[in-house]
C-alpha cells in the first residue's frame, strides 16, 4: 500500500498506459474489442495521482484551451492543470474537505470547474456535479439526499442557497459572500516552501462521483461512480470518440451532466488531447462552426438537437482539421447523419450510455456505419438483449449487461436506494430500461424505453422510428412521439412537433404532416394526430415524453380535444391522396 500520494505506483500507471495503447493501436473496431481487457490496478487506485499528474509531469502540451463568447481564451498546459489542482487540494483540505466527503460543485464551463474535480478527485473526496439551471427546490433535494458536506459554486448563484437547509461549508468564486469562503485567487502561483498535500489512499471501489440522472419519468436517482467505474471506464468512450494523443476536443455539453465528464474530462485526458470549450450563454451555430475552424478541432461531439440546429445554419465545408463527429444523448436520426455527410464527408457516429455506465454501445472509428445504428458493443463489454416479457435472450429486447462479466464501467449503485439498485440488478443482469433491436450483422439499432414503446392496433409502435420519419419533413425540426389512448385501437399515434424556421402552426401545414406520415410510414405506425409546441424537457435537455402522455390521458378521460390538435380527419383529402403544401412565412 502507498502511503505518499506524491508518488504514484507505477505498476497501475503502466497497466492503465496498457490498456489505452492497447485501444490506441488497435488496427479495427473488430481488433479492438478481441484483445482488450479492463486493466487489473489492484486494491488502490487514483486517477487524478496515478494517470493525470503522470502524463501531465514537465508536459506542456495544452490540457484545457477555454474561449469566451468575446474571444478572450485561457490556455492551460497538464503541468499547470497538474499544479494548480495539488495547490486547491492543499486549500480545500483547510476548509475541511476530507476523503469521503460529498463536494457539490455548481460551475460553468470555467477553469475552476477544471481543477476543482481533480483537487476533490485527488483529496478522495467524492464529487456531486451540479447543473447551474437548479433552483432552490433541487438544491435543497441534493443536499439532503446527496449527504453534501461542501458546496463550490459562483457568486452569482450564491443566492440560490439562502434557503436551502443543511449543514455545509461554502466555497465561492467570482467575488465574496457573506457566509462563504472565497475560492483561492494564487493557485498560478509557485507552492510556498513546504506546502504539501495530504495523505490520501483510495481504493478501487471508494466512491469517486454521484450523479443525479436527468430525471425523464420519475425523481432523479444519485447514481454512485467509483475510483474505476468512470475513471477506468471511460477507456471505452475514448475509443467511441477517436481520440488520440495531440488531439483537440470540443463536445458540446453542460457541467453537472455525466456526458460533460465523458467528453469534456475524462476521455479527452485519458488520451492525452487538449479539452477545447467554446462557452457562449447560449448556442450560436454560426460561432461555433468558425471556432471548429479557427481552433483546428480533430475530434467532435454533439447531441441531436445541437446537430439540428446546426443543419437549420449553413454547414459550410469542412473545417479542415476535423477528423472524428459523434453524437449521443439521445438516438440521432438517420437524415442528419445523411446531410452532414454529404457537407463534410463525415459520418456522424453515433454512440449509447447512460449515466449508470460509460459508452457501452457505439459506432467506433472505421466502423461502417448502417443509417440509424447505434453500433456494437464497445471494446469490454458484452450487451445482452432480453425480452421485457421472458426475459429469454434474444435479436429483439432490453439493452441489459451481464453481472457474470460485469464491465468495469458500470455504476456501483444508487445512493440511498437498495430497492431500484436490486431491481436494476435482478436476475444477473444489469438492465438499462431501452429497447434495442440487433440485425444479422451484429449491428444494434435504438427502438425506445420500455415506457415509451407502445402498441397500437396490437402492433409495437417505436416513437423513435416515427420521430425519424417525421425529421425528413422540412417542417419539422423535432419532435415527440406518444400513445393517444383510443377506444378502437387501444392507442393511436400522436406527434408534438417543433416546427423549423420558416413555418406556421396552420391546418394547411398540419395536413401536409399528416400527408407525409401517411407515405412514409406502415398503416399501424402513421401519425393520426399532430400538435404545434415547444416540448417540455429536463435541465439536461432530454425530451419528457411522460409529460405529454399525461397530458394525453388527461385529455381521454375528460372526453375533450385538446385545443391546438389536428386530427386527420380532419381532413378528408388525405384519403384521395391530396396533401396541401406546407405554410411558411415570408
Amino acid at each position: 500500500m502507498r502511503h505518499d500520494r506524491s508518488v504514484p505506483n507505477p505498476n497501475v500507471t503502466a497497466a492503465y498506459r496498457a490498456a489505452r495503447d492497447q485501444l490506441l493501436s488497435a488496427e479495427s473496431a473488430d481488433a479492438a474489442r478481441a484483445a482488450f481487457r479492463w486493466p487489473d490496478l489492484g486494491d488502490t487506485f487514483n486517477w487524478a495521482d496515478d494517470w493525470f499528474d503522470v502524463i501531465a509531469a514537465g508536459n506542456d502540451r495544452i490540457a484545457l484551451w477555454i474561449v469566451d463568447a468575446d474571444g478572450s481564451e485561457q490556455r492551460l498546459s497538464y503541468a499547470e492543470m497538474a499544479a494548480r489542482s495539488d495547490r486547491l487540494a492543499v486549500r480545500l483540505h483547510e476548509h475541511g474537505v476530507r476523503k469521503g466527503d460529498h463536494v457539490l460543485v455548481m460551475l460553468g464551463n470555467q477553469l475552476e470547474l477544471w481543477e476543482t474535480m481533480l483537487a476533490v478527485i485527488k483529496l478522495g473526496a467524492v464529487i456531486l456535479p451540479t447543473s447551474t439551471m437548479l433552483d432552490t427546490a433541487d438544491l435543497q433535494d441534493r443536499v439532503d439526499r446527496g449527504g453534501v458536506a461542501h458546496v463550490v459554486t459562483n457568486r452569482s448563484e450564491t443566492a440560490k442557497y439562502d434557503d436551502v437547509r443543511g449543514e455545509f461549508s461554502r466555497v465561492v468564486i467570482g467575488g465574496a459572500a457573506e457566509g462563504w469562503t472565497d475560492y483561492p485567487s494564487d493557485l498560478g502561483e509557485p507552492a510556498p516552501a513546504g506546502e504539501s498535500r495530504p495523505v490520501v489512499v483510495t481504493k478501487t471501489a471508494d466512491p469517486c462521483l454521484v450523479y443525479f440522472t436527468s430525471g425523464t419519468t420519475s425523481k432523479p436517482k444519485m447514481v454512485v461512480h467509483t475510483q474505476t467505474s468512470y475513471p477506468v471506464g471511460h477507456l471505452s468512450t475514448m475509443h467511441w470518440l477517436g481520440l488520440r494523443p495531440g488531439d483537440v476536443h470540443l463536445a458540446i455539453s453542460s457541467p453537472g451532466w455525466g456526458k460533460h465528464a465523458w467528453s469534456c474530462f475524462f476521455a479527452p485526458w485519458i488520451a492525452e488531447a487538449t479539452v477545447f470549450v467554446h462557452d457562449t450563454p447560449r448556442f450560436d451555430p454560426a460561432a461555433l462552426l468558425a471556432q471548429l475552424e479557427s481552433a483546428e478541432v480533430s475530434t467532435f461531439c454533439a447531441p441531436p438537437t445541437a446537430w439540428r440546429m446546426m443543419l437549420q445554419s449553413d454547414l459550410g465545408a469542412r473545417p479542415r482539421a476535423l477528423r472524428e463527429v459523434v453524437s449521443a444523448g439521445e438516438p440521432l436520426n438517420p437524415e442528419v447523419i445523411d446531410r452532414v455527410e454529404r457537407a463534410w464527408g463525415l459520418t456522424i457516429r453515433d454512440g449509447y450510455g447512460q449515466t449508470e455506465t460509460t459508452a457501452i454501445i457505439g459506432n467506433a472509428p472505421g466502423s461502417t456505419v448502417t443509417p440509424g445504428a447505434m453500433g456494437r458493443a464497445l471494446p469490454g463489454v458484452t450487451v445482452t438483449l432480453l425480452d421485457p416479457v421472458t426475459g429469454q435472450p434474444g435479436d429483439e429486447g432490453e439493452v441489459c449487461l451481464d453481472l457474470d462479466e460485469r464491465p468495469v464501467n458500470l455504476m456501483a449503485e444508487y445512493l440511498g436506494d437498495p430497492e431500484r439498485t436490486a431491481a436494476s440488478m435482478r436476475d444477473g443482469f444489469f438492465h438499462t430500461g431501452d429497447i434495442a433491436v440487433r440485425d444479422a450483422d451484429g449491428e444494434l439499432t435504438f427502438i425506445g424505453r420500455t415506457d415509451d414503446v407502445f402498441k397500437s392496433s396490437d402492433y409495437k409502435v417505436s416513437p423513435f422510428e416515427v420521430e425519424s420519419a417525421l425529421l425528413q419533413h422540412p417542417a419539422v425540426a423535432e419532435s415527440a412521439v406518444v400513445p393517444a389512448p383510443d377506444d378502437a385501437r387501444l392507442n393511436i399515434v400522436k406527434a408534438y412537433v417543433t416546427l423549423a424556421a420558416g413555418f406556421k402552426a396552420t391546418a394547411e401545414t398540419a395536413e401536409q404532416v399528416l400527408a407525409y406520415a401517411r407515405t412514409a410510414l406502415p398503416a399501424y405506425a402513421r401519425v393520426r394526430r399532430v400538435e404545434f409546441a415547444e416540448l417540455p424537457k429536463t435541465i439536461s435537455g432530454k425530451i419528457r415524453r411522460v409529460e405529454l402522455r399525461e397530458r394525453e390521458e388527461r385529455a381521454a378521460a375528460s372526453g375533450t380535444p385538446i385545443d391546438g390538435e389536428w386530427r386527420d380527419e380532419q381532413f378528408p383529402e388525405l384519403r384521395v391522396g391530396r396533401p396541401a403544401r406546407p405554410s411558411m412565412e415570408a
